[in-house]
């Protein structure tokens, strides 16, 4: 009798896929995958028993038609357990047992999501004998883990998560393959040739007249010096304006090359910096294909061919795995997928080995979560093969030299520095004189600015929509995440093309974005904010010295809660330091951080929990913990409008055929809002859902425009009001 993994409607037996031949195909791209961490055979051996339990009758009978709730993935978890050595076993099963729903926890049910532990999974499976084709060689179940002397349950706890990854990648692909043979995936860039189309683009600048220009020169060739290092820890510490976009994708491709690495991370905190920086990339390597955007806001669309759907989807195929050789990603979704415990966020993770990691303002660490978050880029450094690139103007106090008193801290005496002298580059970059002028109201600060070519950052969207609308429209740029990306991109254009007077901002302009003003004003936050900001001011060194003022907001604007002690911090070392954007300011700040917050640099003890679990690791409890941005939003596509829905979005969106390629596309023209306003705005008849059978509430369009203001974007801030804007 044949056992099949996979029945196709309509279709005769002769057309299903056997079991037999779903496992080797699976236990085959598994142990490729896993090849790069030393874990092939036990990726293999996963690979062979992850749908042992579909031998079941229950589960013939389902692929026949005769539906029933019949499992069948801890059947295969139960077999590994029972024989596979030592704790390879228990690894193996728990990633059999959540090749589908996700890693479950080992003993207690989750608090999140409600799922099966472990422990019950395998009491409640059958013990069921490996199908005829399926052998298991006594090699193959007995890889040892490596030497472990740090801390041996984070490693264990880590290295699980990658295994899943080998699998659970498989399972996806071999499934793939045999429903849709010719699904749109892959690409034909090669490192080499992206690094050659590298250097030819920078050879094409113009010849480094300027200080500045001889500057970044200096630091691309000391990029292009220090790549032949040995992987590990590097800081690159450039002030703004000093070319380390370029310089550290010099760095990376050639570091890449000379020690035979796959690709390129590149991690931002903001998707607004995303947005700019692979258009950078993919102008400077002159391939569309090779730079793979994750969670960013732009059109698929106008990337490959307009007419092409089958090019966006081919990126969204990439993104489930990372399969190019330039990945531009947020740090929320970086980090988050190292502890996740879901298929489709832990699918990349494999991907993840042996690349070069650039964390661009690599101060955005998150404090809660620094320990993890530090433990697993060691981690990846230590047992997978990676370089990680600590990117950015102002290095933060994350190593034992700085007095970071955790398990976690990156050794300072083994990290690298790119650039050629930071402390000769900050004194030769420095273009600005920062003051502290006090409180002011908002009236009083437009009044200071109005008519002046200035840029006014502050802490919150409602404060920047209020001094937006005291300077009155025409008379003022707004800029904030109430606005799409198209309209954002508008402005942007039109500061560059050289407007004159006042812009009102969030910080989504402080990092990334290549602005130039005589003067900017910022409300006060942390320093390293600031920092970022005083980047805007006289960028190009047109003047002799630009002018940033530093103020406190009138009441009822503070910084966010969560910000509150950073601002604090800041308010003490402008006071302390004559310059507090000297290196040594910096340094004080971030001690003062992290000291002032130790307790709170693991926030959900994600790092004790796992020493405690002792193998028996809480991976669901510990994915629902790990959130970097606890306060969910959704999608809200804006319709007609200068910045809404063009036609060729209209028509992707009510006839394409794959909603990951429309929600790619739908990204310029969408705003996040709080999921009780959009349901709101539907239920007003203010929006629509779109395809609502086949998508679900996935795609949520504005239809009454008069919401979306034409210079300050999507308005309402409180649903309660918006009965009375529509009506």
């Amino acid at each position: 009798m044949i056992d099949y993994a996979h029945s196709v409607i309509g279709q005769p037996k002769d057309c299903w896929e056997t079991l037999e031949d779903h496992l080797a195909a699976v236990a085959r791209t598994a142990g490729e995958n896993a090849a790069a961490i030393g874990a092939q055979p036990l990726a293999e051996a996963a690979g062979w028993l992850h749908d042992l339990g579909k031998v079941k009758p229950g589960f013939q009978d389902k692929l026949n038609g005769n539906l029933n709730n019949t499992s069948h993935s801890g059947e295969g978890a139960r077999y590994a357990d029972a024989h596979i050595r030592g704790v390879n076993g228990k690894l193996v099963a728990f990633c059999i047992a959540g090749h589908h729903s996700g890693l479950p926890n080992g003993l207690a049910r989750s608090h999140g999501k409600p799922s099966t532990p472990l422990r019950e999974r395998l009491e409640q499976s059958e013990d069921v004998a490996l199908p005829d084709g399926v052998f298991l060689p006594e090699q193959k179940l007995s890889v040892p883990l490596n030497s472990l002397p740090e801390n041996p349950y984070f490693e264990v706890h880590f290295f699980t998560r990658m295994l899943f990854s080998t699998l659970v990648d498989a399972d996806f692909i071999e499934t793939e393959r045999f429903y849709t043979p010719n699904a749109p995936r892959g690409t034909q860039a090669e490192l080499h040739v992206l690094r050659d189309a590298l250097s030819k683009t920078l050879e094409a600048f113009p010849p480094p007249k300027s200080l500045l220009n001889r500057l970044r020169t200096s630091i691309l060739a000391a990029a292009a010096d220090r790549a032949a290092l040995s992987p590990g820890f590097f800081s690159l510490t450039v002030p703004t304006g000093g070319g380390k976009t370029y310089a550290s994708l010099r760095f990376a491709l050639d570091h890449a090359l000379v020690h035979g690495l796959r690709r390129v991370i590149y991690v931002a905190p903001f998707t607004a910096i995303i947005e700019q920086t692979a258009d950078v990339f993919r102008e400077a390597l002159g391939d569309n294909d090779a730079v793979l955007e994750h969670h960013s806001a732009f059109d698929q669309q106008d990337i490959d061919n307009k007419d092409d759907e089958d090019a966006a989807e081919r990126m969204k195929l990439a993104a489930q795995n990372w399969d190019r050789p330039i990945i531009v990603t947020t740090a929320v979704q970086l980090y988050e997928s190292l502890f996740a415990n879901r298929t489709q966020k832990c699918r990349k993770l494999h991907s993840i080995v042996r690349s070069v990691i650039i964390l661009d303002e690599a101060q955005s660490l998150p404090v809660n979560f620094l320990r993890p978050c530090l433990a697993a880029l060691k981690e990846l450094t230590r047992g997978y093969g990676c370089s990680v690139v600590l990117c950015t103007a102002t290095q933060p106090a994350i190593s034992d030299d700085d007095g970071l008193n955790v398990p976690e801290a990156i050794v300072k005496a083994e990290t690298r520095e790119i650039a050629p002298d930071p402390d000769h580059l900050y004194a030769q970059l420095n273009r600005v004189d920062v003051q502290q002028v006090g409180t002011l109201s908002n009236d009083a600060l437009a009044h200071r600015v109005a008519g002046r070519k200035a840029l006014v950052i502050v802490n919150n969207k409602r404060q920047a929509r209020v001094l937006f609308d005291l300077l009155g429209k025409g008379a003022a740029l707004h800029l904030s995440t109430n606005m799409t990306a198209r309209h954002r991109q508008r402005i942007l254009a039109r500061i560059k093309d050289g407007f004159d007077g006042p812009v009102i901002s969030t910080a989504l302009v402080e990092a990334g974005v290549d602005l130039d003003f005589p003067e900017v004003w910022r409300a006060v936050a942390g320093l390293d904010s600031i920092v970022q900001a005083a980047g805007r001011c006289n960028r190009n060194g047109l003047l002799d010295k630009g002018q940033v003022f530093v103020f406190e907001p009138e009441d009822g604007f503070p910084p966010p809660p969560e910000l509150a002690l950073n601002a604090t911090i800041a308010r003490d070392v402008i006071r302390d330091y004559p310059d507090p954007l000297h290196p040594d300011a910096v340094r004080a700040y971030f001690k003062r951080l992290y000291w002032d917050r130790s307790a709170d640099l693991d926030s959900r003890q994600i790092m004790q929990r796992i020493a405690d679990a002792k193998f028996e690791f809480p991976f669901a409890d510990i994915a629902a913990d790990f959130r970097l941005i606890e306060e969910v939003t959704r999608p809200l596509i804006i319709g007609a409008g200068p910045y809404g829905l063009d036609n060729a979005g209209e028509n992707l969106l009510e006839h394409g055929k794959y909603p990951g390629a429309i929600a790619r596309a739908m990204q310029r023209f969408t705003v996040s809002v709080a999921p009780r306003i959009r349901n709101e705005l539907v239920r007003l008849g203010a929006a629509h859902m779109v395809r609502p059978d086949e998508f679900g509430d996935q795609f949520v369009v504005l239809d009454n425009i008069r919401l979306y203001d034409e210079e300050a974007g999507f308005s309402p801030e409180d649903p309660e009001d918006l009965g009375n804007i529509i009506t």
